[in-house]
């Protein structure tokens, strides 16, 4: 199986990187082939340019390979942290670059795009990790908890991915290292559940 696996952070310390260490390795160790993209490691520019919206742009090839790894992807596994109840600007232009229209959603024959999408990515779950400084009580009573919403539904649910699955780690600040060891063996369970060894795999051994 093919994931995609996506870390926006800009610290490569961060425990975000570690997050996406840890589900890198269980996916491997799964026998899973893992596309492994740090944003800010690779510079990715987030800035979505007019010439590239419309359907059959001409696309840079660095966002054309972010597309094809998209569109053939059996999972999703997205690492960041939460800011301001959103995704880092750099993640949220890889979305408006990469999750583009023919790669992750299409509308009808005649529909000039104010009808309901259909969701074209194959995936077969996906996975949020997020971290945050905001106890999760606070977070979905004041706020509505809006990372939910934009991963499950705005995104995920949009263009097709219904197996969906997210996890906030917090507080932080204010973790221990045991307390981070303990999320990490979370990680890897829930990497182990969603994507597990395939089932021919298992029966090849």
């Amino acid at each position: 199986m093919n994931v995609v696996l996506i870390v926006a952070h800009p610290n490569v310390k961060s425990f975000n990187r570690a997050i996406a260490d840890t589900a890198a390795e269980v996916l491997r160790k799964n026998g899973h082939t893992v596309l492994f993209h740090d944003l800010y490691a690779e510079g990715f520019d987030p800035l979505l340019h007019d010439e590239e919206i419309p359907h059959d742009a001409s696309l840079q090839p660095v966002v054309e390979s972010h597309c094809a790894e998209a569109a053939s992807a059996e999972g999703f596994v997205v690492v960041h942290p939460n800011w301001w109840g959103q995704p880092p600007a750099i993640l949220k232009g890889w979305i408006d670059r990469v999750l583009r229209p023919g790669v992750a959603y299409e509308f009808l024959e005649g529909d000039r795009g104010e009808g309901i999408p259909r969701g074209l990515l194959k995936a077969r779950a996906a996975v949020v990790f997020n971290t945050s400084n905001t106890m999760q009580e606070r977070e979905v009573s004041i706020f509505g908890d809006p990372l939910e919403n934009i991963w499950k539904e705005c995104v995920f649910g949009l263009c097709g991915v219904r197996n969906f699955y997210r996890r906030v780690f917090g507080v932080i600040v204010t973790s221990t290292p045991e307390k981070r060891s303990e999320w990490l063996s979370e990680v890897e369970e829930v990497i182990n559940r969603l994507f597990p060894i395939p089932v021919k795999s298992k029966k090849q051994c």
